[in-house]
């Protein structure tokens, strides 16, 4: 029709014009509930006026990365009056591609020669394929000719400027349905909650070592990133810390929002309450916050001063070749590593315990390691990852090499006894060039049923297959360590 009001497609259509039935109010209470795999439970409370009988109600604004077989709805002023009928997930959203694919066969506007001239759409610019997964669904578009038929012939590949009408079925952002049958007309207090994904949480650490050496201080930092696609406005919040089973599904949802924010909103250092919980651990944020989407916050988990820290030298000659030689059929004592590795692991020690200043379980993290020197200077030197660490138990941090302090290990002598037992003699010269004496820690792996025989030096089995043998390097001086093996199989 000549005289049809034509809409532009930059998109002049508001949710409430998509959405003629009654919606819900906005959140009044909000608590989140962030897994350090990726996903938040969100639980809401909102306000719905409600008619005796069947309500047809929208919540627009929820997460983009929703589950939405995770929704769960219930009244809370009167459980027993409100039915859950019908619950819906729509998220064919407005946009130039949707509208297209929805207007095939009706007027549309396009440009013919520079000038605007009224057509009909026969085929879109884009073909939407819809796929599901098992967290949200998700769409691809594979490219094609828009066509549109005109007075004056066919155009290809034109240019829409203009759709006769919005298509139905069409709104403005993801959008939660409910068909609820009410007992009594009213307004109740409702509850609603959802696993959304794109949403997590790490800790981050920061330890500063003294210039002795001999005591950190410690400062963790909870890190948030949302990526759901919706804001949450004064939330409780709670972590969850611990490695909580999941289904993996075939496929995720992977939307426009998955875009990191390189911004960092650091905010002041508000303190977390922690308790067990099943067979994790929960973190409370004492006040409420904001968490915006796209929003990378900080907030301030702990801090520890003078945390009593052990520097230890480890070297470990044969980790590699000990790691790739064990396989079916190995007869111990045919090949012996010869990649002369020299280098001494750096690491710090320290013990999470309440006579450390201590004592919180430690969420996995990444910590970040810097020196202090007596002219209060600080330098970088090094960092590592932690799992998740209960009170009590010992944090080893792998710092980096030692430049002055080297290694070698070599095997001096082997000796077949019979075709299932071997005797063989090592050496592991410990070389310290630093103006003060260390302490190294050397670690032999041994394989099948083993023996040491003679060794220079008292050695600590650790496991069934791994030997520590602890000794005092003097300053600018030399150690070498000798030990005799048999092994049997």
């Amino acid at each position: 029709m000549k005289t049809a009001a034509f809409l532009a497609l930059a998109g002049l259509v508001s949710t409430t014009a998509c959405l003629a039935a009654p919606t819900a109010s906005k959140p009044s209470n909000v608590q989140l509930t962030i897994y350090n795999q990726n996903f938040a439970l969100v639980r809401e409370e909102r306000a719905m006026s409600l008619d005796k009988g069947m309500n047809t109600i929208f919540v627009g604004d929820v997460a983009a990365t929703i589950e939405p077989s995770s929704v769960a709805f219930k009244s809370l002023t009167d459980p027993m009056s409100v039915v859950v009928r019908e619950q819906n997930y729509q998220y064919d959203l407005i946009n130039p591609n949707t509208i297209l694919n929805k207007s095939v066969g009706k007027k549309v506007k396009v440009y013919d020669g520079g000038k605007l001239v009224e057509g009909i759409l026969l085929n879109p610019a884009t073909v939407t394929v819809l796929s599901s997964g098992e967290y949200n669904p998700y769409s691809a578009t594979q490219s094609n000719g828009l066509v549109v038929q005109t007075q004056n012939g066919i155009i290809l590949n034109a240019s829409v400027n203009q759709v006769s009408e919005l298509p139905e079925g069409l709104v403005s952002q993801p959008t939660l349905m409910w068909k609820l049958e009410s007992a009594k007309s009213g307004s109740q207090a409702t509850e609603v909650s959802y696993i959304a994904n794109s949403i997590t949480w790490s800790a981050d650490y920061v330890a500063v070592v003294d210039p002795s050496d001999k005591y950190i201080d410690l400062t963790g930092w909870v890190t948030l990133t949302n990526n759901s696609g919706v804001t949450y406005n004064n939330a409780s919040l709670n972590l969850m810390a611990g490695d909580v089973h999941r289904v993996q599904p075939q496929t995720r949802y992977k939307g426009a929002n998955a875009m990191m924010s390189d911004a960092y909103d650091i905010s002041a250092a508000p303190a977390f309450t922690e308790k067990s919980l099943f067979e994790y651990h929960l973190y409370t944020l004492k006040d409420k916050t904001t968490v915006k989407d796209k929003e990378t916050k900080q907030i301030s988990l702990m801090s520890a001063s003078r945390v009593p820290a052990k520097k230890l030298y480890i070297y470990d000659g044969r980790k590699d070749w000990w790691s790739s030689y064990r396989y079916g059929g190995y007869r111990p004592g045919e090949s012996y590593d010869v990649s002369a590795n020299k280098k001494v692991n750096v690491l710090m020690e320290i013990t999470n315990s309440k006579e450390n200043n201590l004592g919180l379980p430690l969420p996995k993290g990444k910590i970040r390691v810097y020196k202090s020197e007596a002219d209060a200077n600080q330098h970088f030197v090094g960092e590592d990852l932690i799992d998740h660490t209960p009170k009590d138990e010992k944090v080893r941090l792998y710092l980096g090499d030692a430049f002055d302090v080297v290694a070698t290990h070599t095997r001096t002598n082997f000796k077949r006894i019979s075709d299932h037992e071997v005797e063989e003699t090592f050496e592991i010269s410990l070389r310290n060039h630093k103006d003060a004496p260390v302490t190294v820690v050397d670690t032999e792996h041994l394989t099948s049923d083993w023996a040491i025989t003679q060794s220079s030096h008292k050695y600590f089995k650790k496991d069934a297959s791994t030997v520590e043998i602890p000794v005092d390097v003097p300053k600018d001086g030399e150690v070498k360590i000798n030990y005799t093996v048999r092994t049997k199989w």
